[in-house]
């Protein structure tokens, strides 16, 4: 009998535990817009936005775009679109995924 296991991730969804596309089993995707496009997409719907780099980031945001394929930052106004065909880390222009 096989039992999955489940937990919650960072927004509350239960998610069932070794799924590769749940954002707690590998860290949240950070996205800034140091380019100052007026459009990036992502390959998450979860993720945090920064605006800029540090010194001139803004405070650093959670956001959920649910069942929309966009979302705007609220601080800076980036508009994300969501594009399945990217990983859950990348973006384009590729440049606005925070890489650590």
């Amino acid at each position: 009998m096989l039992i999955a296991s489940y937990r919650k991730d960072l927004f509350g969804n239960a998610a069932e535990s070794g799924s590769t596309h749940i954002m707690a089993n590998t860290g949240t995707p950070i996205f800034h817009n140091d380019a100052g496009v007026d459009k990036i997409y992502v390959g998450s719907k979860q993720f945090q936005c920064m605006g800029a780099k540090p010194p001139f980031d803004h405070p650093h945001i959670y956001l959920d775009m649910g069942d929309d394929n966009e979302i705007v930052c609220p601080y800076c106004s980036t508009l994300y679109v969501y594009d399945p065909t990217l990983a859950w880390n990348e973006s384009r222009p590729a440049e606005a995924a925070l890489v650590d």
